[in-house]
């Protein structure tokens, strides 16, 4: 029972700690990978722009990029969790033993 908390509790801090490296990330990303046009492909590039557009497609990509990346701390925690639990097992039973 104790190695499965620890192991959650890995999954836990790495879900969160992708969410807040992406939400560090994907800002800048999405700056440096847009260019005019991209928002509203099917639309002719304006002057002015289409604030409630923007505000979703930002908030929108922002959104996926902290799921992305709390996904992919929660996998790499995970296995993080699973080696740190396999050592203190092994540990344990070669002192028992």
């Amino acid at each position: 029972m104790h190695g499965r908390r620890t192991i959650a509790l890995f999954v836990a801090v790495g879900f969160l700690l992708g969410v807040v490296v992406a939400s560090i990330v994907v800002p800048p990303v999405l700056t440096w990978y847009n260019e005019p046009g991209k928002i509203s492909p099917d639309k002719q590039v304006e002057t002015v722009c289409n604030l409630p557009d923007v505000i979703r497609y930002a908030t929108g990509h922002l959104i996926r990029g902290q799921l992305v990346g709390g996904i992919v701390g929660a996998v790499v925690f995970f296995a993080i969790g699973l080696a740190v639990e396999r050592r203190r097992q092994s540990t344990a039973a070669a002192m028992s033993g």
